[in-house]
């Protein structure tokens, strides 16, 4: 037997370590430098009563009647691309998500998983987007999570978001479709795959392609006024448009043909997706949405989406009778062609 006894090391917590740029594990502990995180970084920014309370839940009036919830994760990289962030994609993703779902978006919750070693700089900007993003839509954060692990345990920063909204205008969705319907984008597609593909890459477009990432509050709700005969509204985020199509395909029975000739591409996604041998139609957008209505409504409705915020909104296709393949693509040659639903993501972490 050894005369010395063996030294018992903690393994668990973590000591406590300062780095006046990074974050350290003990920030997630839960302990005092915990409480100044959540205190100095994000209350501070989104104060409001709900909030300061910090307790387990948040206490919230509901309107009476209906609610829509949802929640989605963000992953995205790099954190910071042209035309957006990961704090502008998580909030935007959320509220666009309940919009339209026929939802008037009003409380959201924020939940992050950091990185051990990420600069306080970066989740600055991250936070102060957050802010800028809620301030624009009117939603109010009222509870929250904040885990710190690792390095290498995530890619610097995830981020989630829970959001609920008051049920305005309740639409009868892809099952309402009917042949004869319309198909119409509110502008152009694609552009936030290929700005997030750019960024990662450094392809060195210049000027680089720019993300949509926004909100579609603005737009939505002024169809919501005018009474269109709105069958179903998506926002073609993964998978883009051609995701949303095969989706409503297959709810509804039915076919859906789109013109190439008609589709709102930027000369700069178009010129990415012929530079990689992508179709644009598969390209994830953040602030751009698809819509059916009635036939006849076409105009009616561009008519709206353009007159807010949506000046390259455009017909694209129509609904058709059930066919063999579902959605098709009309060529420049008028020759139809089956349109891929894409499978995986052509482009991973990119929200």
């Amino acid at each position: 037997m050894s005369d010395s006894a063996p030294v018992w090391q903690p393994a668990c917590p973590p000591l406590a370590s300062h780095d006046g740029e990074r974050i350290t594990l003990a920030y997630g502990e839960g302990g005092r430098l915990t409480r100044r995180l959540i205190q100095d970084r994000i209350v501070a920014r989104f104060g409001n009563a709900t909030l300061a309370a910090l307790g387990d839940a948040a206490l919230i009036d509901l309107p009476a009647g209906r609610c829509a919830m949802t929640t989605d994760g963000y992953t995205v990289t790099p954190l910071f691309f042209p035309g957006g962030d990961i704090g502008r994609l998580a909030v935007y993703g959320t509220v666009n998500d309940l919009v339209v779902s026929g939802a008037r978006p009003r409380f959201l919750s924020l939940a992050m998983v950091i990185e051990e070693g990420l600069p306080w700089e970066v989740l600055d900007r991250v936070l102060d987007s957050v802010r800028d993003a809620l301030d624009a839509t009117g939603v109010q954060l009222v509870t929250g999570d904040t885990k710190v692990v690792p390095r290498e345990a995530v890619d610097q920063l995830f981020l989630t978001t829970t959001g609920i909204g008051e049920v305005i205008q309740p639409l009868a969705g892809p099952a309402g479709l009917r042949a004869g319907d319309e198909i119409l984008v509110s502008g152009p597609i694609g552009r936030h795959g290929a700005a997030v593909l750019c960024a990662r890459e450094e392809f060195g477009f210049d000027p680089p392609p720019l993300s949509d990432c926004g909100p579609l509050t603005r737009p939505i709700e002024a169809l919501w006024h005018a009474d269109l005969p709105v069958r179903c509204l998506r926002d073609a985020t993964r998978g883009g448009v051609a995701a949303v199509l095969h989706e409503w395909s297959a709810v509804a029975g039915l076919g859906i043909t789109v013109a190439s000739a008609l589709l709102p591409v930027s000369a700069d996604v178009r010129a990415v997706c012929e530079l990689l041998g992508l179709e644009p139609l598969h390209l994830a957008c953040e602030g751009t949405f698809v819509a059916a209505v009635a036939g006849g409504q076409a105009q009616r409705t561009l008519d709206v989406m353009r007159a807010n915020g949506c000046p390259a909104a455009a017909v694209i296709g129509e609904v058709t009778t059930a066919r063999s393949t579902p959605a098709r693509l009309r060529t420049t040659a008028g020759r139809e062609i089956p349109l891929d639903e894409p499978a995986g993501s052509p482009l991973p972490r990119i929200c």
